[in-house]
């Protein structure tokens, strides 16, 4: 098996474990009882990745290799996502918030840094075996995509009957409940992440970078990496991360919520996009797959400052357009809406990852991913989804009727886009970067 295909299947597990309930659980959560609490499951995957990707990136680059690793924090995120779907299972609709959280916690604090871990795992083994990396990772990263829409639609449409495991499709089964509202999404990914615990053995072995000379205590904790603060272009760079990393969960934590609500609507409540909300938001997924193989064309022909720039203007577009949208005669902003999601998630994310790759040097790679992660889906997905929480708390479920619920969440969604314009300005002043395309 080639290198590229091994590395494509380690990254489709990846983001299957994610997908099978980052998209979902707002649902589950308002089913039980939780509604107030979405922000706070969703601002711990930052809280916990402010410290845990620097943490193993520090392990990775120094004590053991980067592909063990990466299986070691699946084995535990799984179990832990495991026994919260248990609990969800055993305590129904009386679960509590606190236990509910701790063990959700537990395994996103060892999910997390597996998303910066997988990223040094393929570039390290790609660059081992002379392949560019800006070439060869986006079809590599393209079916983690594909693997988080599958884990989706398989959440969305797979479902319990009568105490029995069922499909539904387009409204056909009766009394059926999906996944996406229930615990057993949790069990869902679970098993996916067992599974890349057991793959990530199987692949090609990434050396620790062992040298002889003397280490500073900075050296040997990997510190080396917060350096790159030092330079003006790479700490502005980290700071926008941060910022717009502000807008990374919001449509992840609210998207499915938002758009169920329309259900309580009569006008709505029978049409496609209102009953299967997790598949209709699989369609950013889907953009988000063919937008990664852009993006060797756009960092080679415009450079990462122009890159991240249009990233930000569609994140605009995203918050926008779900302002403006419904799932009637208002869909067709809905699926826009889903469209720049790719660019605005992809010229973001996988563009800035490859972009800390190539401007740090090879002993401190994977705790520059580590920083880098620490950045966006640490602080700015942490600030981003408590100050989310904030303002949905405040004009969507502070209101009972239906109508004042949509109102608030037109409300809502306009705030984050106003956020990401303001952004997106300012980066444009004040990030100086010179692109050669000859490079």
């Amino acid at each position: 098996m080639g290198i590229k295909l091994r590395l494509t299947i380690m990254s489709f597990l990846q983001f299957a474990v994610w997908g099978a309930y980052l998209t979902s659980m707002g649902s589950y959560l308002f089913s039980i009882g939780m509604r107030e609490q979405i922000g706070f499951f969703y601002a711990m995957q930052g809280i916990v990745s402010i410290i845990m990707p620097a943490i193993m990136g520090i392990v990775a680059d120094r004590w053991i290799p980067v592909q063990r690793l990466l299986g070691y924090c699946h084995a535990l995120a799984a179990a832990f996502i495991i026994l919260a779907g248990y609990y969800g299972m055993t305590t129904g609709t009386e679960a509590e918030f606190s236990t509910l959280f701790l063990l959700y916690s537990c395994s996103v604090a060892f999910y997390m840094p597996t998303i910066a871990l997988s990223n040094s795992t393929s570039y390290t083994i790609l660059t081992n075996n002379n392949f560019d990396t800006i070439k060869a990772f986006p079809p590599i990263r393209t079916l983690g995509t594909v693997g988080f829409i599958f884990a989706m639609l398989l959440v969305n449409f797979m479902g319990t009957e009568n105490g029995t495991i069922t499909f539904s499709f387009l409204g056909k089964s009766a009394n059926f409940l999906s996944f996406q509202n229930t615990y057993s999404q949790f069990f869902v990914s679970g098993i996916l992440g067992i599974i890349l615990f057991l793959y990530s053995f199987t692949l090609p072995n990434c050396p620790i970078c062992k040298d002889e000379e003397k280490k500073t205590l900075a050296d040997t904790l990997g510190l080396k990496a917060f350096a790159l603060f030092k330079e003006r272009k790479m700490a502005i760079f980290f700071i926008f991360s941060m910022l717009l990393g502000v807008s990374l969960q919001i449509t992840n934590g609210y998207a499915n919520p938002f758009i169920e609500s329309f259900q309580k609507i009569p006008e709505f409540a029978q049409t496609w996009g209102a009953q299967n909300a997790n598949a209709l938001i699989s369609l950013s997924q889907v953009s988000e797959t063919l937008c990664i193989l852009l993006i060797p064309f756009f960092l080679k022909k415009f450079g990462i400052k122009k890159v991240m720039l249009m990233a930000m203007v569609a994140w605009v577009l995203r918050f926008g357009l779900f302002a403006t949208g419904n799932p009637g005669d208002g869909v067709w902003m809905f699926v826009l809406s889903m469209i720049v999601y790719g660019i605005a998630f992809d010229f973001f994310n996988v563009s800035g990852s490859l972009f800390v790759d190539k401007e740090t040097n090879k002993n401190i790679r994977s705790s520059a991913q580590g920083v880098f992660m620490m950045m966006t889906n640490g602080f700015g997905a942490t600030i981003g989804m408590l100050g989310a929480q904030a303002v949905v708390n405040h004009f969507v479920f502070s209101s009972e009727s239906a109508e004042a619920q949509i109102a608030g969440w037109q409300t809502s969604w306009y705030i984050f886009a106003g956020y990401a314009l303001v952004v997106t300005i300012l980066f444009a002043i004040l990030f100086k970067y010179k692109h050669d395309k000859n490079i």
